[in-house]
């Protein structure tokens, strides 16, 4: 065992080692970043609050309808004809607690003009092809809603084949295709809101939007909030950007017939990430992507999305700048990869040099030693001190900016549950963002290394920033994943709507051998 005296020594030691001017300039860079984030995120909630009081000002000039439009006499009969036909395509894998759910706020939206849904699925087999096809028999006759069945991807990743699939069985007379995610709500305006913006502008040619995640109470939920967190200011600029996520993508749909700037043989040819090829797209033929500052959706997480379902987002997240378009966006990416990765690094390691210091001082002063008795450099303190207080800040930024959306989005659904910050548990928040920013250059290098991921099952396999193989793993393995990353929806299973005791037992037998940091608790 260690001797009392071994441990003050040793940590008399790291304390003092970690007193020399490199320690200065880490501690200087971490209290930055904290800095760099906090005035991000306040920015951020300044485009989002501006929006409220927008919204609020409105509903006070008597129009209770703000939350669909921002003049009320676009609801009038005569204008409404006059809206373009939108297509929203939602390509669907598995089904877990949240769906039915997130489609109902997708298929009731009250757009006004004509729109169709098309719900892509691989096959009949896929969990989600049953209750699906129930919930379009109860919206028959008044939503036009169809399944779409794509089969197997063979030259690109299967969400994006059967994105494609879905374009090409589009209406004829669609002049937007919108894209949706379908573990995302969708407010009653928001087809609305895209759709405008599209009008005014028609040198948009993304508009996009960014999901607010309601994490469930576990660490590896917190941690998928915090890593989206970070991305969440480059899309609250109420107007252009160069960011765009796929789970909210509206486009001119003539781009897909024509296949403008190359936008389906890019994906259609070895392509991986929907978002991340077309904003390669974008950037190469200097394109504007756009994102509204009210096109923000809550995102549900799964209530038992553990760890080791995190892990496994967080390589897909990273393996996506193994995959490119250009050497112009390999250089970008390599960058960014670069970056990301110094800069994760360089937010975790103050942290755990202040440690050092706190635990040093904290074993001084249990033992009684007096100041004169040791020669202990309390600038480390200080450095630990004011890291402390940057983080209060940061933190305190990151809170500012959730309440702000929960409240955007309370008053864009009016008639949905409201949201609430009351389940966000801010010291979890705070691990996440420690454990998320050690892990990611981690992730980052095996997705390096390893050039193969696999996604739902499927193994992918990149060449030259390209997919030039696909396996397909069989229920049958051990290391076949059963349920999806965030969401928890089954990938297998005849049972597609199975009773609630089947489904907590699935997530007690899933679960166990996989490493648990917290007990998840539900958000609803």
């Amino acid at each position: 065992m260690i001797s009392s005296e071994s441990l003050d020594s040793f940590l008399f030691s790291l304390s003092t080692t970690f007193s020399s001017p490199l320690y200065i300039f880490i501690q200087i860079q971490g209290c930055l970043i904290c800095l760099i984030l906090a005035f991000g995120w306040a920015c951020a909630a300044y485009v989002r609050n501006r929006e409220i009081k927008r919204i609020k000002t409105s509903m006070q000039n008597g129009n209770s309808f703000v939350f669909l439009c921002d003049d009320i006499d676009e609801l009038e009969h005569s204008n409404q004809l006059k809206l373009p036909r939108v297509t929203v395509i939602m390509p669907l894998k598995g089904f877990g607690e949240h769906n039915l759910h997130n489609w109902r706020t997708q298929l009731t939206s009250l757009y006004g003009g004509p729109l169709q849904f098309l719900l892509v699925v691989e096959s009949i087999e896929d969990p989600a092809y049953l209750p699906v096809s129930r919930l379009i028999s109860e919206f028959e006759g008044s939503v036009d809603a169809r399944i779409v069945v794509a089969g197997l991807s063979t030259t690109c990743s299967q969400k994006i084949h059967n994105q494609l699939v879905g374009v090409k069985t589009m209406h004829k007379d669609s002049k937007y295709v919108l894209f949706l995610d379908d573990d995302i709500r969708l407010h009653p305006g928001s087809i609305g809101t895209l759709a405008r913006e599209m009008e005014k502008n028609p040198e948009i040619f993304i508009q996009t939007g960014y999901p607010l995640d309601l994490p469930s109470g576990s660490l590896g939920s917190y941690c998928i909030y915090e890593y989206h967190m970070p991305c969440s200011m480059g899309f609250a600029t109420g107007g252009k950007t160069f960011f765009l996520w796929g789970g909210c993508m509206m486009m001119h749909a003539d781009d897909f017939r024509q296949d403008n700037c190359g936008v389906v043989s890019e994906l259609r040819d070895g392509g991986y990430s929907d978002d991340m090829t077309l904003a390669a797209i974008a950037g190469a033929h200097k394109k504007l992507i756009s994102s509204p500052p009210v096109a923000v959706f809550p995102h549900p997480l799964a209530t038992d999305l553990n760890f080791g379902r995190y892990w496994n987002y967080l390589r897909k997240q990273t393996f996506v700048l193994e995959s490119y378009t250009t050497k112009v966006n390999q250089i970008m990416n390599r960058a960014l990869f670069a970056v990301h990765c110094y800069l994760s690094w360089g937010f975790v390691a103050p942290y755990l040099m202040a440690m050092v210091h706190v635990a040093a001082a904290l074993r001084f002063y249990v033992k009684g030693y007096s100041l004169e008795e040791i020669t202990f450099n309390t600038g480390g303190l200080s450095m630990a001190s004011i890291l402390a207080t940057c983080t209060l800040a940061e933190l305190l930024s990151m809170w500012n900016l959730t309440r702000i959306e929960v409240q955007l989005c309370n008053m864009l659904s009016p008639e949905a549950p409201p949201l609430s910050l009351a389940s966000y548990n801010w010291c979890l928040v705070f691990i996440a963002m420690l454990v998320d920013n050690f892990l990611y250059p981690i992730s980052a290098t095996c997705s390096y290394f390893s050039q193969s991921i696999n996604w739902s099952g499927i193994r992918y396999y990149l060449k030259d920033g390209k997919i030039s193989k696909i396996e397909r793993t069989q229920r049958s393995q051990d290391m076949a994943p059963v349920f999806t990353d965030l969401g928890g929806k089954h990938l297998y299973g005849k049972k597609v709507m199975p009773r609630k005791g089947s489904l907590l037992s699935s997530f007690t037998s899933i679960s166990k051998g996989l490493i648990k940091w917290s007990q998840p608790k539900r958000h609803e």
